[in-house]
């Protein structure tokens, strides 16, 4: 049996759902978009550039998440989805995890986006496991906090590992280990399976895929 990792922002997704879900909450005024869309902004570059304090920009992330109700928070994730989330998502990704998923394939998403966020998004790909940063919840609220290890960079590797062992497994397990990713913050989790694959790669990812040669594919278009 192959397992197959996907990076979700900017891979399966043809855009960024963390940034696009602080967006959105701009947009419905639930953030004040003078003062928390200049923040988003420099997190994702920040992101970019390899240089974001996940710790820092989660606070920003999972705030909001802790002052509004579970049920109004699911609301607007279901208008999220079809107005924000559908439009990002194209043929050539639906195919790929498909592909993979029809071959008898152990297949997770792994992000570093909040499980909230991402659960629906992973549910509407077809894929049932999800390696994600966990939101902290308390008597049936999130904290606003994170509870673990953020699935980022090297805790992607700590993320999937844990997930692995509860199902009694670990990469060894496997005949191939497929990781799809675009970013270089992705690089300790893609030196880990035997079969990295670049998508639609930033500049430094595209340059060591090259160098290593690795795949380099597109997911965009039809």
């Amino acid at each position: 049996m192959d397992l197959v990792l996907f990076d979700l922002d900017n891979t399966l997704l043809s855009g960024d759902s963390d940034f696009a879900w602080a967006q959105f909450l701009i947009a419905k005024g639930v953030l004040d978009r003078e003062v928390q869309e200049a923040r988003n902004v420099a997190f994702y570059e920040q992101y970019k550039a390899g240089t974001l304090d996940i710790f820092e920009f989660l606070d920003f992330q999972l705030a909001p998440l802790a002052r509004h109700p579970r049920a109004q928070l699911d609301a607007w994730h279901r208008e999220f989805m079809e107005t924000s989330i559908q439009p990002m998502i194209g043929p050539k990704a639906r195919a790929l995890a498909r592909q993979h998923l029809d071959r008898g394939a152990l297949v997770a998403v792994v992000t570093a986006t909040n499980a909230f966020v991402t659960g629906p998004i992973a549910r509407e790909f077809g894929i049932d496991h999800l390696v994600a940063t966990i939101p902290a919840v308390e008597n049936g609220a999130f904290t606003g906090k994170p509870r673990g290890t953020p699935a980022f960079k090297a805790g992607k590797i700590e993320r999937v590992e844990a997930w692995l062992e509860s199902l009694g497994l670990y990469l060894g397990s496997f005949e191939r280990t497929w990781f799809y990713s675009d970013s270089h913050n992705d690089l300790p989790l893609m030196k880990r399976v035997d079969r990295p694959v670049a998508v639609d790669p930033d500049d430094t990812l595209l340059a060591h895929a090259q160098d290593n040669g690795w795949p380099v594919i597109s997911l965009r278009g039809e």
